[in-house]
């Protein structure tokens, strides 16, 4: 006695099985092949350090030139140090003269943003958070952002998972799963150096890939407006 439906339903289990194999090994390929043709990425880095140069710098540098080796970017680095004492003074957009208002607007028309922050007092310093709190609500939903910071030991890497991602994740960013964390013994000099982090900036780098060939589901929660006061 035949059984359509039971044929059918082993039909589709064989489909849904082809096609995760297949996904697997779409997965396996350099993510290069992901972020081809003509398209290009605008890349935007912002180190929150307060000096100039800094580690901080140095490690949102990395990650940028790094980037530029993968996929073809338009690519800049903003350093908070240099545009700092302008946003100090403003407590509104509105308040901001035409080349800090810039600064937002470039913010906002990145496709990727690199976001690194110096450890100050177990968190980021108050100007880093006052930038993006100017920054124009929901202009950074569902855009990519790999999370770093930059600290004097190993102690301070959390502020990755207690400062940064809930910042971004509040804004609807999609932040990649891996964040980068270094400290002053990472580097030679003001240049990111230890392989490790280096291999880390790497798998970064090949989830934003993956990201914006649409391999990973670009959703990012927000809280509801007034969830929180």
């Amino acid at each position: 006695m035949n059984c359509p439906n039971l044929n059918l339903n082993s039909g589709f289990a064989v489909a849904i099985l082809v096609a995760q194999v297949l996904l697997v090994q779409i997965l396996q390929l350099p993510y290069r092949i992901y972020f081809s043709g003509d398209s290009v990425m605008r890349i935007l880095g912002f180190s929150g350090g307060l000096s100039v140069p800094s580690k901080t710098h140095g490690l949102v540098n990395a990650i940028v030139e790094r980037f530029a080796t993968r996929a073809k970017v338009e690519a800049e680095v903003i350093d908070l140090a240099q545009v700092a004492t302008g946003f100090g003074g403003a407590l509104y957009r509105q308040h901001l003269p035409s080349e800090l208002k810039s600064v937002l607007e470039r913010i906002e028309a990145a496709d990727v943003l690199v976001v690194a922050s110096p450890v100050y007092r177990a968190a980021y310093p108050g100007l880093f958070k006052h930038v993006f709190d100017l920054v124009e609500r929901d202009a950074l939903e569902g855009k990519a952002v790999i999370l770093a910071a930059n600290g004097g030991s190993a102690h301070h890497a959390l502020i990755l998972e207690s400062h940064l991602r809930p910042l971004f994740n509040s804004l609807g960013s999609f932040t990649v799963p891996t964040g980068i964390y270094s400290q002053s013994s990472d580097f030679d000099g003001y240049y990111l150096s230890n392989p490790s982090v280096l291999e880390r900036v790497d798998v970064a780098i090949n989830e934003v890939l993956r990201l914006q060939r649409g391999l990973i589901p670009a959703v990012a929660k927000s809280e509801p407006e007034g969830a929180f006061v």
